[in-house]
């Protein structure tokens, strides 16, 4: 075998849009080579144009795939952000509410500091006392700020590397285009509210990029954005599997990170919010943080619950929990994750399927008690272990 580099990333260079279209027609001459990729290299510059033409009029985009590029997007709302990560291809690295501090409106502000302060106090006096060297006071400050940020907008801005191939930034900025071009009436509530972020982006990318091509379009396909889905899934567990639940927006947006793993969501009809677990002890403080979700409801704060199908293949599951059945992970997809697990495994069991064994055993504890699984940074914290931690 011979392995052979036909491109690469260069940082902050910048390629013209020929170099990405002579790259893809180049790759596309490979389906019928005669001899080798140097014989393509070395072709006249119109036989590739003329490929080139060949293949967008056709339809065969695939080949547009090989480019890639990457933006970094600053002040674009968390939400846009969640409709951007749902799409395949894609990676991405994005500022995180979790472990650092987002600039929020004045009101919000203050509603984050209190709970901020309210967190702090009740995971030093539940955790801290007991596990001094875990719950170091930098771990009690990020967790106290991973639940504080329920209550912060999904419309809050945050900044993103986002990379992606050349075709599918066209797929990208076309379904957009369609989104925002739709009658009144037939527009989703939620991207109704994100179409001036779509049109910024939209507009940013024509203005700071040479990329966009009205021949290489999603439209052909009728592809649609795929955050949200109107139509009915039923729940179904066997070697592939649906499932319908109701987390937040911020669970989501760690959920759909799995890019092997399909989700959608939909609004409820009344809101409703997630309770971190560590105040379900204090009556007094559910009611008082409910208050401020509500106060928050106009924003759509990330607390805020909507209905999600996640949608996979068994061994894909499996690379999930791997993830996310961890003391490390986020607690509401920890939990959420072994609520599906559970649900799984008595699909299975329902229909006789012969790995309804291999899941279950999946059902003892966090990663690191998976007979598959090495923890290179044990946390020591039982009450991770066992999955019955409360932060």
């Amino acid at each position: 075998m011979k392995i052979s580099v036909i491109a690469s990333t260069k940082p902050q260079y910048i390629a013209n849009k020929d170099e990405f279209e002579n790259l893809s027609g180049h790759c596309a001459g490979v389906c019928y080579m005669q001899d080798n990729f140097d014989k393509i290299l070395d072709e006249e510059a119109s036989k590739t144009a003329r490929r080139i033409k060949q293949t967008k009029m056709s339809g065969h985009h695939s080949v547009y795939d090989h480019p890639t590029v990457s933006l970094y997007l600053e002040d674009i709302p968390k939400a846009l952000a969640i409709v951007l990560n749902n799409e395949k291809q894609y990676t991405t690295s994005e500022k995180s509410a979790r472990y650092t501090k987002m600039i929020l409106k004045d009101d919000e502000q203050k509603l984050y500091d209190k709970w901020l302060d309210i967190f702090k106090k009740l995971i030093k006096e539940d955790y801290q006392q007991k596990y001094p060297s875990y719950f170091t006071d930098l771990k009690v400050e990020k967790l106290a700020q991973e639940n504080a940020r329920y209550l912060i907008s999904i419309f809050t801005p945050t900044s993103m590397v986002y990379s992606t191939t050349y075709r599918q930034l066209n797929n990208i900025f076309h379904m957009m285009q369609n989104e925002i071009n739709k009658e009144e009436e037939k527009q989703n509530e939620f991207y109704k509210l994100l179409k001036p972020a779509m049109q910024d982006f939209c507009e940013a990318i024509l203005k700071t990029t040479p990329y966009i091509d009205e021949n290489i379009n999603s439209n052909s396909k009728s592809k649609k954005l795929s955050l949200i889905k109107n139509d009915k899934i039923f729940s179904y567990f066997g070697d592939v599997y649906s499932i319908n639940y109701n987390s937040s927006f911020a669970y989501f947006a760690q959920a759909q990170r799995h890019r092997t793993i399909n989700y959608n969501f939909n609004l409820l009809d009344k809101p409703q919010f997630y309770v971190p677990p560590i105040l379900k002890n204090h009556n007094d403080l559910v009611e008082e943080w409910e208050r401020d979700c509500q106060k928050q409801v106009k924003e759509f704060p990330q607390g805020m619950l909507i209905s999600i199908n996640e949608m996979g293949v068994f061994d894909d599951f499996i690379l999930k929990m791997m993830e996310r059945k961890c003391s490390f992970a986020q607690l509401e997809i920890n939990q959420q994750t072994n609520q599906i697990l559970k649900e799984y495994v008595e699909g299975l069991e329902k229909i006789n399927h012969p790995r309804a064994d291999e899941m279950k055993k999946y059902q003892k504890g966090a990663r690191c008690t998976f007979e598959n699984f090495k923890c290179t940074a044990p946390c020591g914290f039982i009450e991770g272990i066992n999955e019955t931690r409360q932060i």
